[in-house]
């Protein structure tokens, strides 16, 4: 790990310093590729959608709180993607610039609107979802307007699933992926299954699985290892290995929610335990574990090779997951660096 000097948004002295910190961290750049929306989550928990008083709008999208989990944590992160030139998209890119997140490889839409995301929380903390992007800007990113420029600078390319579903965001996501390799970025994949924007079980699977050996590094929860596997058990090393685990893999992910993850090499496999939180809303956990491990990736790819420095990057990880769900909405809630080493010092003396 790189020291890092923390800062709070807003003061110059400390735009400052973070824009020093940036350039000295270019060579260390996660570019996040995907998806971005507004998230309206009830402003109280366990209830459907038409019981709900009221809803409270949050930035959201896998790939875009992703980009704001690595910046919050001290990294240097930009997004590629598309909203609507309308008020919701137009607040999405301020809101990135706001969190020190490149947002230059962002496109407005004149034509198709920023994606909409009713969450239902439910009293377990677990989500439903309602979307509404039909289509949404989101889908209508062209090959062309890609940031080649951006995507040539990442020293990891992250991208999920979603962008797959429909012409033309799946062609320029198959086309920045070919950029990044070519340009010598980790590709890192997280399919973030949303079954109800596929048109069927079995075109998500098909499109989910078509993408899978150009990465090299995968996450995925336990239940999306029984979707992608039919019915496999996502306890089973054997259901694991074989069946998701490519030749060309550096790492893959098991994501345990609050139990923590496991982690799978050619060289070695292991389980690094979570820690035990109070979960007000679970959205974003996801997306907070993948931005604490590439933060740390992106720092010093030798980790794919170093075990001990592995665990503790997970552990890093399992942190950001774990306080991420004690706040409403993704991006409000994802932690500083200096919350997860103070979770991590409490959690360790415990």
């Amino acid at each position: 790990m790189i020291p890092i000097k923390l800062r709070i948004v807003g003061g110059g002295e400390d735009l400052l310093g973070d824009m020093n910190r940036k350039s000295a961290n270019m060579d260390s750049l996660v570019v996040c590729f995907g998806e971005f929306l507004i998230d309206f989550v009830p402003t109280v928990g366990g209830v459907s959608l038409a019981e709900a008083p009221a809803f409270k709008k949050a930035p959201g999208g896998a790939p875009a709180n992703v980009a704001v989990c690595v910046s919050r944590l001290g990294g240097s992160s930009a997004f590629i993607g598309k909203v609507g030139d309308d008020e919701f998209g137009h607040m999405l890119a301020n809101i990135l610039k706001e969190n020190y997140v490149d947002n230059t490889g962002m496109r407005f839409d004149q034509s198709a609107r920023t994606a909409l995301a009713f969450v239902t929380l439910r009293a377990d903390g677990e989500r439903e979802f309602l979307f509404f992007r039909h289509p949404s800007a989101d889908m209508r990113l062209h090959e062309s307007e890609l940031d080649i420029n951006l995507i040539n600078k990442a020293k990891i390319f992250h991208y999920g699933s979603i962008s797959l579903i429909e012409e033309p965001c799946r062609s320029a996501q198959l086309a920045a992926m070919t950029i990044a390799k070519k340009s010598g970025s980790i590709l890192s994949y997280d399919p973030n299954l949303r079954l109800p924007l596929w048109p069927s079980a079995e075109a998500a699977r098909e499109g989910i699985m078509s993408i899978w050996e150009q990465a090299d590094l995968i996450k995925v929860s336990e239940d999306e290892i029984t979707f992608l596997t039919e019915g496999g058990d996502p306890y089973d090393d054997n259901v694991v290995m074989n069946k998701l685990f490519h030749p060309n893999l550096k790492l893959l992910i098991v994501t345990e929610g609050s139990a923590g993850c496991r982690y799978y090499t050619k060289a070695f496999k292991g389980r690094v335990p979570g820690i035990k939180v109070t979960a007000v809303d679970t959205t974003g956990a996801g997306d907070a574990f993948v931005g604490g491990l590439l933060s740390s990736l992106a720092s010093d790819l030798n980790l794919f090779q170093d075990e001990k420095g592995l665990r503790e990057a997970l552990a890093f990880a399992n942190a950001c997951g774990a306080l991420t769900v004690t706040g409403r909405g993704a991006i409000p809630a994802l932690p500083t660096k200096q919350a997860v080493v103070d979770a991590l010092t409490k959690y360790s003396a415990s």
